[in-house]
């Protein structure tokens, strides 16, 4: 089975050799997002939750491209430049994903790109 590549124009455009994501199967893999607007292609403002908020509404977007919702993911992987943000990813989790939650794992690192603080991969499962 061929791997497809995924790309829409409602989420931040690729700034590497990437797709926004790539389906094999019934599996999605969902490149990683950081707060990027859509629109602008530039870091939003405001506070940590608010930065979260953009990178799961981006992640939405591809995974509706790819027809699905985060409703279908199963992984996500979290990454952040301070992990003192940790509680945070869990207050704004809530608004965007109920239960069971998705697997997750949160790692600390020491950059990520365009300077963001946050970015966020994840893992759809289409039936």
């Amino acid at each position: 089975m061929p791997r497809e590549a995924i790309n829409t124009d409602t989420a931040p455009a690729a700034i590497g050799t990437y797709s926004q994501a790539a389906r094999h199967g019934g599996t999605v893999y969902l490149s990683g997002q950081i707060p990027l607007s859509p629109e602008t292609g530039g870091l939003v403002d405001g506070d940590m939750a608010t930065q979260i908020q953009q990178v799961f509404n981006n992640l939405a977007a591809v995974a509706a491209a790819a027809g699905g919702s985060l409703s279908d993911v199963v992984k996500l992987n979290v990454y952040l430049t301070d992990l003192s943000d940790f509680p945070t990813v869990s207050e704004v989790m809530p608004g965007f994903f109920s239960e069971p939650y998705p697997a997750r794992a949160v790692v600390g690192v020491a950059a990520l790109p365009k300077g963001a603080n946050v970015e966020i991969d994840a893992v759809i499962e289409l039936a």
